[in-house]
């Protein structure tokens, strides 16, 4: 996630950072040297046939309608996401809170948080299809399973079934801990749900080709009007439309390591500064972000 404290005119026209400029570069350097081309056959080879540009007008305004479109339907995922994340901040905290109300023995409440915290971690290491580390350091070796997220809740409900068969964990709390354990599953499936469901193939596959149709084809119209600044209007259009489809590539997968993905990293930071002083350690300092990425 790119974090900005009030970006200047500067900042806003020459940053690079977050911005999706170098992705589309090529297409728009591809558009600009083909609406050239077509301006110098048109001037010094053979005259070209110069269409109306207001079928270029309807066309674009439908297109930018449907990309619009898909823009909401990729922002309303990754806003999604961050909020199931933030869901999950709120349960890890409370569990926090609630062992050192139900779970007498020390030892078995440590255990139980140190598995909360592998948790978050195996959680954030599937969503975003790498492997990691830091659950061994939490929760040294968990059982072995298909799924890493589900085991280390499993190791939570068995430590919590132990204590209430030991007589350490009342019922009220039995029942309070089962709750919050089915909190976190619930918001743990809905992220699942938004990594393995992604948008419909047929969206992207239209708006690709519909875009570079359109882009090839909208200096025919130009060339009347803009004359030999048609490169450059072609180029602005190009970026517009294909910013608009990468924006919306990149917002359609929260979880992903591009710079305008969740900061998964500094979210389960927050998770280990909320639960050290349960656990008797000095909380962490927070992830800070390197040339304003934050991940």
């Amino acid at each position: 996630m790119i974090l900005r404290d009030k970006p200047g005119v500067r900042e806003l026209l020459f940053a690079t950072r977050g911005s999706i400029i170098l992705k589309v570069l090529p297409q728009v350097g591809a558009v600009a040297g083909w609406s050239l081309l077509i301006y110098l056959l048109d001037r010094f080879w053979a005259p070209l046939t110069h269409p109306n540009i207001a079928p270029f007008t309807v066309f674009g305004i439908a297109l930018s309608l449907f990309l619009g479109f898909r823009n909401n339907a990729a922002y309303e995922r990754w806003w999604e996401a961050r909020k199931l994340w933030g869901q999950l901040i709120a349960d890890m905290r409370a569990l926090g809170r609630e062992t050192g109300l139900f779970l007498g023995p020390p030892a078995r409440r440590e255990k139980v948080l140190r598995l909360a915290l592998a948790f978050v971690h195996l959680h954030r290491a599937n969503l975003r299809r790498v492997p990691d580390g830091k659950a061994k350091e939490w929760a040294g070796d968990l059982p072995a399973g298909p799924h890493p997220p589900c085991a280390a809740l499993d190791a939570m409900a068995e430590e919590l079934t132990l204590a209430a068969r030991e007589g350490t964990l009342d019922g009220y709390g039995q029942r309070a801990l089962a709750q919050r354990l089915a909190a976190i599953t619930y918001a743990q499936a809905g992220c699942e749900r938004i990594a393995n469901t992604p948008l419909p193939y047929v969206y992207s596959l239209l708006i690709f080709r519909t875009v570079w149709l359109y882009c090839l084809l909208l200096p025919l119209g130009l060339i009347d009007t803009a004359g030999w600044l048609t490169p450059v209007f072609a180029g602005v259009v190009a970026y517009v439309f294909f910013g608009l489809a990468e924006v919306t590539e990149e917002l359609g997968h929260p979880f992903g390591p591009t710079p305008n993905g969740l900061p998964l990293d500094a979210m389960c930071r927050t998770v280990e500064i909320s639960l050290a002083p349960h656990l008797g350690l000095t909380p962490p300092e927070p992830v800070r972000p390197v040339d304003y990425l934050l991940t």
